[in-house]
C-alpha cells in the first residue's frame, strides 16, 4: 500500500529489455523519471543504488544508462538474463530511495507495497531484492543461453516456449523443463539471413521491396511490417507486426529461410531487439514523430533509437544509411560496424569518398540506378522505368529503391535479380498495397498512401502534382490519437500549403490512443482555419472508409483525391470499393 498522502510515483513505464537497445547492447530493464528537472547529483545517486544492488545480488558489474530529458529522464540498467523482473524493482528502487533521500518536489512519501523493496530503508530493501532474485534465478537458462551463443545459434525466448536457431533451421523446446545444452544436436540447428529495416517513413516499402529480392534470389522469405507477417508473399497473420514479437514470429517460421523485419521505433523503446545477428540493417531517413514519448524529444534522440540495430549486425554486416539525411551524417561517427551509402545523386561526396575507401554505394546518375561495390559500379536500368518510381517523381521511393539495393547486396542477392525486381515491382497493387497506389475514375485522379506525418504526407503531395494542379484537390486527413497537438497541427499546417477544396477530417477508430472522437478533427480544423483553409471547406468523417467515400461523393471531372489511410481494414474497404468503381467504369455524378 502507499503510506503517507496519496501522490503519483515519480516514474512511469518501468519495464524490462528482452535484447539489444537504445542503452546497451544487452538485456536489462528501463524507467521513464517523470520529476522535473532530473538534476546531475539525482542521476549520481541512483547510479551508485543501482551499484550497490549489483554487489549485493552478485551481478557483476554492468552498463547504466541516464538521459535527463524534457519530461525527466530514462534510466536503464543492464542485468543477467534471468534475474530482468528482479531488474526492475532493483530500477524503481534505486530511483525512488534517490528522490526521496533528495526531497526532490517537497517531503516525498513513502512509496511502498508488499514484496517491493522500501524506498526508505535500504537493508529491509536489500533483503527483498535478495529474495526476488533468488526466486527468479535460473541457472539452466543462462546456461542455455551462453551454450547457444557459442554455437552463433539465435534464442527466441516465447511465453509458453522457446526456439533455438531461426527460420528452416530452428527447434521450439518447452521452457519447462529446459533442456540440457549437452544433449541437444547443435549440428542441426542454424540461423537464417536477416535484414532489418527503421526508419521514419519508407519501412513498409522497403520491406516489402527487399523481401520481393530475396524471393526472386531463391529464398523461402519471411517478412514482418506494420501490415502483418507474411512467409513467400502469403499472409499468415494481419495487424502490427513491427516490433519484437512479429520479428520472433517470423524467425520460429519452420519454412522460412531468410527474414526481412520492420523495426519500428515503439518496439525497440519498449523492449529492445528480438534477434541477436542480422546481416543487413537500413534507416532509411528520420523525420519529427513521436516526440514525448521514451525521452523521445529530438532528431538527435531519435538516430539513436533507430541506429539500435546496429548493435546486432553480425561480423561483415552492413548497415546501409541514407547520405541525404543530415542527422544520419552526424551520428555515422558512433557506429563501429561496416556503412553502406545510399543518395538521390550518386556523386554525392560523401558517396565518392566512401567508394574511393572501398566501401559500397548506391545512387541515381544520369537518370539511371547505379550500385557501387568492391572499386565496380553496376548499372541496374532507368529510375524512370522502376514502376516504384512513379516516373522519377516519387523521390523518396527512388531512395527506398536505392537501400533496398544496398541491403540486398548484403544478403547476397545478385545485382542482376536486383534489377529484375526493381523493374517490376510496383506495377500491381498487390506489390505495395496501400503505398501510392493510384485509380483513374473517369477524369478522377485518385492515390492511396500511408503517409502517417507531416514530412509523408508533403512527399505525397508533391509526388501527385497538388501544388500545380490544375482542378481540385480533396483530401481525407487524420491523425493517430498518441502524437501530441503541435505534430497535429503541423499535419494540417503542411496540408493547408496546398490550398486543398476540400478535406474531410477522419477519425481513425483503431488509433484514437486515448483521444475522444472528433478531438483529434477539432485540432485539425482549428490548425487549418489558421492556415486560411476555411471551415465551410471541411467535412468530418468518424471512420476512413466513410472519409473516403465523402471525397469520392463531393469529386468531379479534374479533381484529385488524396486519400491517406492508415487502418489495414480501412484501406482493404477502400480499395476493393475503388477496383470496384473502375471495373464498373463509375463516374462523378
Amino acid at each position: 500500500m502507499m503510506q503517507a498522502e496519496e501522490r503519483p510515483a515519480p516514474f512511469t513505464d518501468s519495464r524490462r529489455l528482452l535484447g539489444a537497445n537504445p542503452y546497451f547492447s544487452g538485456v536489462g530493464a528501463a524507467l521513464e523519471a517523470t520529476l522535473v528537472p532530473v538534476m546531475p547529483a539525482l542521476i549520481d545517486a541512483w547510479r551508485a543504488r543501482v551499484a550497490r544492488a549489483r554487489t549485493a545480488l552478485g551481478w557483476p558489474d554492468a552498463p547504466t544508462f541516464a538521459h535527463p530529458h524534457a519530461g525527466g529522464a530514462t534510466l536503464a540498467l543492464a542485468a543477467p538474463l534471468d534475474q530482468l523482473f528482479t531488474a526492475t524493482d532493483v530500477n524503481e528502487w534505486a530511483w525512488l530511495a534517490s528522490a526521496a533521500e533528495a526531497r526532490v518536489d517537497g517531503d516525498y512519501p513513502r512509496f511502498h507495497a508488499p514484496a517491493f523493496a522500501a524506498a526508505w530503508d535500504e537493508d529491509a530493501a536489500m533483503h527483498t531484492l535478495r529474495e526476488l532474485a533468488r526466486s527468479e534465478a535460473n541457472p539452466a537458462l543462462l546456461a542455455l543461453a551462453q551454450a547457444a551463443n557459442a554455437q552463433r545459434v539465435a534464442l527466441l525466448i516465447g511465453e509458453d516456449d522457446f526456439a533455438l536457431g531461426e527460420g528452416n533451421g530452428s527447434r521450439v523446446f518447452p521452457l519447462d523443463p529446459l533442456p540440457d545444452p549437452a544433449r541437444i544436436r547443435w549440428s542441426s540447428l542454424h540461423d537464417v539471413p536477416v535484414a532489418l529495416v527503421t526508419g521514419t517513413n519508407g519501412k513498409t516499402t522497403t520491406v516489402r521491396l527487399l523481401a520481393a529480392m530475396t524471393r526472386a534470389h531463391g529464398w523461402a522469405t519471411g517478412h514482418s511490417c506494420t501490415d502483418g507477417l507474411f512467409v513467400e508473399g502469403r499472409q499468415i497473420a494481419s495487424g502490427d507486426y513491427s516490433g519484437p514479437a512479429g520479428a520472433r514470429a517470423v524467425l520460429r517460421q519452420p519454412d522460412v529461410q531468410c527474414a526481412i523485419l520492420e523495426t519500428a521505433r515503439g518496439g525497440i523503446l519498449r523492449r529492445g531487439l528480438a534477434m541477436q545477428r542480422a546481416q543487413a540493417a537500413v534507416v532509411t531517413n528520420l523525420s519529427a514523430d513521436h516526440y514525448g514519448h521514451y525521452g523521445i524529444y529530438g532528431l538527435d534522440d531519435l538516430a539513436r533509437v533507430k541506429l539500435t540495430v546496429a548493435r546486432v549486425l553480425d561480423r561483415g554486416g552492413l548497415l546501409v544509411l541514407n547520405a541525404d539525411d543530415p542527422i544520419l551524417r552526424a551520428h555515422a561517427a558512433d557506429v563501429t560496424c561496416a556503412i553502406a551509402w545510399f543518395a538521390l545523386d550518386h556523386d554525392h561526396p560523401l558517396l565518392v569518398s566512401h567508394r574511393a575507401a572501398g566501401g559500397a554505394t548506391c545512387g541515381v546518375r544520369d537518370g539511371r540506378v547505379v550500385l557501387g561495390v568492391g572499386g565496380t559500379v553496376q548499372d541496374l536500368g532507368a529510375v524512370a522505368d522502376m514502376p516504384l518510381s512513379v516516373g522519377g517523381a516519387a523521390r523518396y521511393n527512388v531512395a527506398n529503391l536505392l537501400a533496398a539495393t544496398l541491403a540486398a547486396t548484403a544478403l547476397g542477392v545478385l545485382a542482376a535479380t536486383i534489377a529484375e525486381v526493381l523493374a517490376r515491382f510496383g506495377s500491381a497493387h498487390a506489390d505495395n498495397p496501400g503505398r501510392l497506389q493510384r485509380w483513374a475514375l473517369a477524369g478522377v485522379e485518385v492515390w492511396m498512401d500511408y503517409a502517417h506525418n507531416p514530412d509523408g504526407l508533403q512527399s505525397l503531395l508533391d509526388v501527385v502534382g497538388a501544388a500545380t494542379r490544375k482542378g481540385r484537390l480533396g483530401l481525407l486527413l487524420g491523425q493517430a490519437g498518441d502524437r501530441n497537438d503541435a505534430d497535429i497541427r503541423e499535419l494540417a499546417r503542411i496540408a493547408a500549403h496546398y490550398r486543398p477544396d476540400h478535406v474531410v477530417l477522419k477519425d481513425m477508430p483503431a488509433f484514437m490512443r486515448g483521444r475522444a472522437p472528433g478531438e483529434v478533427a477539432s485540432i485539425l480544423r482549428e490548425a487549418l482555419a489558421e492556415s486560411g483553409i476555411p471551415a465551410t471547406a471541411t467535412a468530418y468523417a468518424d471512420d476512413e472508409e466513410r472519409g473516403a467515400r465523402a471525397l469520392l461523393h463531393w469529386a468531379q471531372p479534374g479533381d484529385i483525391l488524396v486519400l491517406p489511410v492508415h487502418g489495414k481494414a480501412a484501406r482493404t474497404q477502400v480499395s476493393i470499393l475503388l477496383d470496384r468503381m473502375a471495373a464498373m467504369h463509375w463516374a462523378p455524378e
